[in-house]
């Protein structure tokens, strides 16, 4: 099978993502009043053409643009509700660069569409960036195509009783008398859509001894959350022993004193709701999936949406891992008792292109991590954790599709493994469970 590109549009996402250009780069400098949900600033792209062009079309929700500059002198632009199209002086040949600086303001808020609202949303006191799969352009203008990855710097103003939390290690706060500015470490590359910010008046402690891993909660959280995650620097070791070297500088955990309907993955971090750890340990499976993206979604990531079972399939997976490994159910009997309920729902989905409504199915997640432990049982445990290790390896900070995977597992497991993928990937028949 031949592997797609990720300049190729994406179906699932049509009216996101300009397939002419990539950003290399993202810088942003922002400023944001939290009571009256104020944003301000200025973003700077490194823009870097694939092909001839005589403008840049960039995608940005719900925030007026007043200036626009290409290598440093005033051009025109035009803005639709949610895109930007901005003239270049004079064309780009294939492989030429440019610098857009986009100065921005508005009242940033959720953008609606098939899966909900996405990107920036207020919480009772502060903010979550919640981008999957179409909310970065509520905050920035960016070319929100699954399939790039960009660096970013973000320094970002704020009200000085609130705590900032985004994709990187903090580098430096600037206290005055009544704001304080967060410069951020630039990132490794990453899908915009993992771009995150939060605001709130969280306490930032160390989650476990090498200080790795961080949680930021309020104060009045400490007690159940550090209850909740009183195991995590043992699944960081599990999961570092089983799918490699943790990916990134960090890894935060966000806990918010808002209630969420499910947790967020973000590039580095995670973010959960009062009710996902309240003490009672209600979510510790979740917990586990994710941080198993970071291996899976987030530096291994899909160029493409119709490949999300290589994000949710494995982080499903490692939720199974982590259960056998940490004294419940194993993988095996999870596996058959998850296949016994996908038995009896529709056989209408299949794996590897799913189609945009079904894309964030239970299905996928479930069948995904079901055809993972199918090859697990094929090829044995040795060839299978090497495979995973290989996997998150080669393509660290990459982006893949389903026939890298295929084409790995016949390198390294030979080629009847891969082609015994076939029926849990291609069709919408699900296979007998081997035992």
């Amino acid at each position: 099978m031949p592997h797609s590109r990720a300049s190729d549009p994406d179906p699932y996402l049509p009216h996101h993502g300009a397939s002419e250009h990539v950003v290399d780069h993202y810088a942003l400098d922002l400023r944001y009043r939290v009571e009256p949900n104020r944003l301000e600033g200025v973003a700077r792209l490194d823009v870097r053409a694939l092909e001839e062009i005589d403008h840049v079309r960039l995608d940005l929700v719900g925030l007026r643009v007043s200036r626009v500059e290409v290598d440093g002198r005033p051009t025109k632009f035009a803005q639709k509700p949610r895109s930007l199209r901005v003239r270049l002086p004079q064309p780009l040949a294939a492989g030429g660069t440019a610098v857009l600086a986009v100065t921005y303001a508005g009242d940033p808020s959720p953008a609606r569409g098939p899966w909900g609202e996405t990107g920036w949303e207020e919480l009772s006191e502060g903010v979550l960036v919640a981008g999957q799969p179409d909310g970065a352009p509520t905050w920035f203008p960016c070319n929100d195509h699954p399939g790039y990855k960009a660096t970013l710097d973000l320094t970002f103003t704020t009200d000085a009783p609130y705590t900032v939390v985004a994709n990187a290690p903090v580098r430096k706060v600037t206290r005055r008398a009544t704001t304080r500015t967060w410069v951020f470490e630039r990132t490794e590359p990453m899908c915009v859509y993992l771009a995150t910010v939060q605001v709130g008046r969280y306490d930032v402690v160390p989650l476990g001894g090498d200080g790795r891993a961080q949680v930021a909660r309020t104060a009045g959280q400490g007690t159940a959350v550090d209850h909740d995650l009183d195991r995590h620097e043992e699944l960081l070791s599990v999961f570092a022993e089983l799918f490699g070297p943790y990916p990134f500088a960090t890894y935060t955990v966000v806990v918010t004193p808002d209630e969420l309907e499910i947790p967020l993955e973000a590039h580095a971090a995670s973010v959960f709701g009062a009710n996902h750890l309240d003490g009672t340990r209600p979510a510790d499976r979740l917990v586990a999936h994710e941080l198993a993206h970071q291996w899976f979604g987030n530096s291994v990531s899909v160029q493409h949406w119709r490949d999300i079972w290589l994000n949710e399939g494995f982080a499903c997976y490692a939720e199974w891992l982590w259960s056998e490994r940490s004294g419940g159910p194993d993988a095996g009997a999870l596996a058959h008792e998850h296949h016994a309920r996908l038995a009896r729902l529709d056989q209408d989905l299949v794996l590897t292109d799913p189609g945009p409504d079904l894309m964030f199915d239970d299905r996928v997640y479930k069948r995904g991590a079901l055809a993972l432990h199918a090859l697990r049982t094929a090829v044995g445990d040795d060839a299978f954790f090497g495979l995973l290790r290989e996997w998150t390896q080669r393509h660290r900070h990459g982006s893949v599709t389903t026939a890298h995977f295929r084409d790995l597992v016949a390198e390294r497991c030979g080629q009847d493994a891969a082609d015994g993928l076939g029926p849990w990937l291609d069709a919408a028949a699900l296979p007998a469970l081997p035992r």
